[in-house]
């Protein structure tokens, strides 16, 4: 087979498919191609073409010049102002019906116009064909009467020709197409509103964004100028107090820096789920949704309460996609009976609640939370039948409760010879560090129906192998074994994972995240999708600031604009591919407009075109263009990722071809054939070829597991031919790679799925991603995607937040730190200044102690670290101070942030800044340094108790983590004491500097009083353990300083005592 010509026929085939609608371009009457644009070339077909110009912006998504009206076409507004020459082209076609048909089975490759939904300048389209310039000839004119007759027939040409492309796939009936005209057209607008891009960015009104960049550089410049200032200025009586000061604010200034700059161009995105549906659930048609797997990961059932777990699954087993799409998978990480126990009621009530949600279109669709809603539940409702079936769903719910409870406390005292199951054998899990893998299907097989009949959801209850001696990686680990499992039995092309404590709170979250990810232009370059957290259950007031709005309506934004949002652990939707470590599609670069006016051996052409031009036939005979060489096609990093890529990395795709056709598995629109990779392997002896092509380096890479090596080669998901028809048979392959050893000597972990080597493996998993040149998205709907539960305790909270800033200096110390990895990726500097920000604000906690110490020091010692301030000393204080309100005011306008919840975040970023922050500094030093290692402890989730909502709130428990923000109050109070006390004594001329440190002692226990409440309780009184701690801190702390520094001043000179002797 001559490959030239296979590459270049597909190549040739290629330019005559639309890049708007995926139909191919008709060509004219004299075999000529329909060029829309006479500019670039740009690939258009008529029909949009003229769609485009009646309803869009009426130029072309390549070159952005304005399309000029062909022979035949309609007239639209603007015509008469392109002179008198516009039809003067020779492009007055009849279109024909296409020559080639595609399959029935295959979907039309509807396309955006660009990558946000709209039509940019000068854009050029990724993975597009290389485009030739076209000129049009010159004709005559035609008369105003002629042009608008032809164009009807046009119109009605195109209507006809439709339907007859639609009768020939069996979508429309040839006896009915005569007398339904008007249905088609109304049909064929749906189609023209389906070609609409899925989704837009909704940019920041330039009235609220531009201001807000204003104040920014300006309190860059007044940064700058105070910096210079106090460095300058040093304070000769206070020295080490100024020098601390001094180095502190260096440290906020650069924290600032790295914190405000990924702000800069924050975007919002809104989708349109109604053209999704148009384009992928047409009546009539199969729906070509792709299929998704959620992945639920618990640990502790007595931690985080069974009903709370079924409650998630149930919302998730209810969402509104198609069942046949959707599989649920549960990870048991402590092989407990009791979850064993409480999915397979969540399986049998679910046959009821599914109906009823779908039925009646309930929200949300998880009963604990939809019944105990403060809502008028009958809104909208208007089923003669609702309410009583209400009723008997919540009966049935309650009585689901009672049995769920009866479970826990049967699982509270386990027997002595350990759990035993309802056939009679012993539970395997009853040594939960030392059990085989299990995993139980409970939905999703034959016979597992609603009562209705209908089909339910596929639910999967895995618990991995555990062994002693073996690292498994806690969370990251489960999620892991999640992956292989579910690409084993289902394998769908995109996976969604949850807390178990976050229940699906809008059933049409996972279509909103597909407006992204079936997106033809942007989903082929998407890791994942990231939905904002929300919460239930927290105090009105929000008095440890759980919803962390400021982060995920702020920070989140701001990095949407760049590269995406960070991964933060939970309602995220992932591209499998892009867990299985492969690089995203890298787009074609255009090549250059060159002139043929010189030979192609002249080197001094314009552009270098001549050598271009030898370079690019060259690659066609080499079988490297089109899509035989796969350049169209995404260049997997199988054997390294930021090294330079080798020609035996770009065929890495061939051994996989082969590795998956050895076992009997057919790959599914792989992206290299076997015939290519023998055309591709040209050049190389027969021993690297064997070598390139063997199962060797996939089994190292993915792990011995033919199945699930044959499974990852099918990038749309679905199973390998043959693998499904034996279910036994994959249940034993699932097992397999869910086995202790089965990480072993490969790259997960490494390279591949979730990565490892920090209790925050979400941050270092979406780095990496990020670092390959994927891209996510932030996905905001009206109605809030997920909704969880938060730590509303004081002390929890500050344990969760240890946990967050243990993971991020662990990172730090890591090779993956975002200082030093990864130069040779494709990661925006924007993008790792907001990864460099995650893993160092735990080290702003030292700088933020001694500057939280200084105003009580200042005012025990009578020193300040400021000297007497000048006019213009006193300029540069009161701008910098006006320049933070300013940010902070125009950031909550242009975000809809208010101010309390800013506020609250201000407030908790000091005390978890003084407490869990500094704790975790420690901790992280010791276990990368020392070798000490620290539990990881799994945050409470408590169910909703009715009779005391915010109970939690007041609880009081006793941890090391209060003692500083505790002592940080009484130290500063101290202060403010003895300072008031020196200046009364020493009279009015001391009260002028006074106020000074009384403004800095006052701004910390302002924003340490949320502490101070949480330590009172309810009865308002503070624990005696707490206040003899932080006395005695407070106590030996003030006295050193008196020691050293008392407030009466030192006699000068010799120290003359009386003798006693009358001189």
């Amino acid at each position: 087979m001559d490959t030239a010509s296979v590459t270049g026929g597909e190549h040739k085939g290629k330019e005559k498919t639309c890049r708007v609608c995926g139909e191919e371009v008709a060509a004219r009457e004299d075999g000529k191609p329909f060029v829309a644009c006479a500019e670039c070339g740009f690939p258009v077909c008529k029909p949009c073409y003229e769609y485009e110009r009646s309803e869009g912006t009426q130029c072309c998504p390549q070159c952005n010049t304005r399309y000029k009206r062909h022979k035949g076409c309609p007239r639209v507004e603007g015509d008469e102002d392109d002179g008198g020459d516009m039809d003067d082209f020779e492009e007055e076609f009849q279109i024909k019906s296409p020559t080639k048909q595609k399959p029935p089975h295959e979907p039309v490759n509807f396309d955006v116009y660009s990558e946000n939904g709209e039509q940019p300048a000068q854009k050029w389209r990724p993975g597009g064909p290389a485009l030739s310039s076209f000129t049009g000839s010159v004709a005559g004119k035609d008369l105003e009467q002629e042009r608008e007759m032809e164009g009807g027939m046009e119109w009605k040409d195109r209507i006809d020709k439709w339907k007859t492309k639609q009768e020939k796939r069996g979508k429309l009936n040839r006896d009915d197409s005569d007398d339904d005209d008007d249905k088609n057209d109304d049909e064929y607008m749906l189609l023209a509103e389906a070609r609409q891009p899925l989704w837009r960015k909704v940019p920041i009104p330039s009235s609220k964004i531009n201001p807000y960049r204003i104040v920014i550089v300006l309190r860059l410049v007044v940064l700058c100028f105070f910096l210079k200032f106090r460095i300058t200025t040093p304070a000769m009586d206070a020295v080490p107090l100024w020098l601390a000061s001094v180095i502190c604010e260096l440290w906020f200034a650069l924290s600032w820096i790295l914190d405000q700059l990924p702000k800069w161009s924050p975007v919002t995105r809104e989708t349109y789920l109604d053209r999704l549906a148009l384009r992928y659930e047409r009546d009539g048609e199969p729906c070509r949704l792709a299929p998704i797997d959620f992945f639920v990961s618990t640990v502790d059932p007595l931690k985080e309460p069974p009903i709370i777990t079924a409650n998630t699954v149930l919302s998730i087993l209810a969402v509104d996609y198609p069942v046949d799409r959707v599989s649920c998978y549960v990870s048991d990480d402590g092989a407990s009976m009791l979850l064993f126990d409480t999915l397979s009621e969540t399986a049998e009530f679910a046959r009821r609640w599914v109906p009823f949600c779908k039925k009646f279109t309930i929200e949300p669709r998880a009963p604990e939370f939809y019944f105990s809603q403060k809502i008028d539940y009958l809104k909208d409702k208007v089923q003669p039948t609702f309410v009583k079936e209400r009723r008997a769903m919540k009966r049935e719910y309650e009585e689901f409760k009672v049995r769920i409870n009866a479970l826990v406390a049967k699982a509270q005292k386990k027997p002595e010879e350990g759990w035993v199951m309802q056939d009679g054998t012993p539970w395997p899990g009853n040594n939960t560090r030392d059990h085989p893998g299990m995993i139980q299907v409970y939905l999703g097989s034959q016979g597992a129906l609603d009562v209705e009949g209908s089909e339910l959801p596929r639910l999967v209850y895995v618990s991995r192998e555990k062994r002693p001696g073996y690292n498994h990686h806690k969370k990251a680990g489960a999620m892991n074994s999640l992956v292989r499992v579910s690409a084993v039995l289902t394998n769908a092309p995109f996976i969604l994972n949850l807390d178990c404590d976050h229940y699906v709170n809008n059933s049409k979250a996972v279509r909103e995240a597909m407006c992204f990810l079936m997106d033809k232009q942007l989903g082929k370059k998407l890791c994942y999708v990231q939905f904002p957290q929300r919460f239930d259950g927290i105090d009105r007031h929000d008095r440890y600031a759980n919803r962390n709005t400021v982060f995920f309506d702020i920070n989140m934004k701001g990095l949407d604009g760049i590269q995406g949002p960070v991964y933060v652990g939970t309602g995220t939707v992932f591209n499998r591919q892009a867990l299985y470590g492969y690089d995203p599609p890298r787009p074609e670069k255009r090549p250059k407009m060159t002139c043929d006016c010189w030979p192609s051996w002249c080197c001094c052409c314009c552009c270098f075109g001549g050598g271009k031009r030898g370079k690019s036939h060259k690659n066609k005979k080499g079988g490297g263009g089109g899509e035989g060489g796969g350049l169209d096609e995404p260049r997997r990093g199988l054997l390294g990722f930021y090294k330079k890529r080798s020609k035996k990395d770009k065929l890495g795709g061939g051994a996989a071809s082969l590795a998956g056709g050895k076992k009997g598995y057919r790959k599914h629109q792989r992206g290299f054939e076997l015939e290519e990779i023998e055309e591709g392997l040209e050049g190389y002896d027969e021993l690297e070829r064997s070598s390139l092509m063997s199962q060797k380096s996939f089994e190292k890479r993915f792990g011995q597991s033919p199945v699930f090596i044959a499974s990852t080669l099918v990038e749309d998901g679905g199973l390998p031919q043959g693998a499904a028809a034996d279910p036994a048979a994959l249940i034993k392959e699932a097992i397999h790679v869910i086995s202790c050893g089965y990480e072993e000597k490969t790259e997960w972990g490494k390279e591949i799925g979730w990565i490892y080597g920090s209790v925050t493996e979400d941050i270092l998993t979406g780095f990496k991603m990020h670092c390959r040149g994927w891209k996510s998205v932030y996905c905001t709907p009206a109605r809030a995607a997920f909704k969880g539960s938060a730590p509303i305790n004081l002390s929890d909270r500050l344990h969760q937040v240890l946990r967050w800033a243990l993971g991020s200096v662990e990172i730090f110390m890591s090779r993956h730190c975002p200082l030093w990895y990864a130069y040779g990726g494709r990661l925006k500097w924007l993008e790792r200044f907001a990864y460099t920000n995650t893993i160092v604000y735990p080290f702003t906690s030292i700088p933020l102690l001694a500057y939280c110490t200084i105003p009580a020091v200042c005012l025990l010692t009578g020193k300040f670290i400021i000297p007497t301030l000048n006019n213009l000393a006193s300029i540069w204080f009161i701008a910098l101070f006006l320049s933070i309100i300013a940010t902070g005011v125009l950031e909550l306008r242009w975000s809809g942030v208010s101010i309390e919840d800013w506020w609250r975040n201000e407030q908790f970023w000091v005390i978890g800044g003084v407490s869990a922050h500094l704790f975790a500094v420690f901790q992280g030093l010791l276990k990368v340094l020392g070798g000490v290692d620290t539990n990881f402890t799994v945050t409470s989730k408590a169910a909703a108790d009715e009779t005391d909502a915010f109970g939690e709130l007041y609880l009081f428990k006793w941890t090391t983590l209060l003692v500083p923000p505790t002592t940080l109050i009484i130290i500063n109070m101290v202060g403010i004491v003895a300072g008031v006390s020196d200046a009364v004594n020493n009279g009015y001329g001391s009260w002028g500097p006074l106020f000074g440190k009384l403004f800095f002692s006052f701004w910390v226990i302002l924003h340490l009083y949320p502490f101070l409440k949480g330590l009172m309780g309810r009865q308002n009184r503070t624990p005696t353990i707490v206040v003899l701690w932080s006395i005695l801190l407070a106590s030996i702390f003030s006295l050193v300083w008196v020691r050293i520094d008392p407030f009466i001043p030192k006699p000068k000179g010799p120290v003359l005592k009386p003798c006693g002797v009358s001189c």
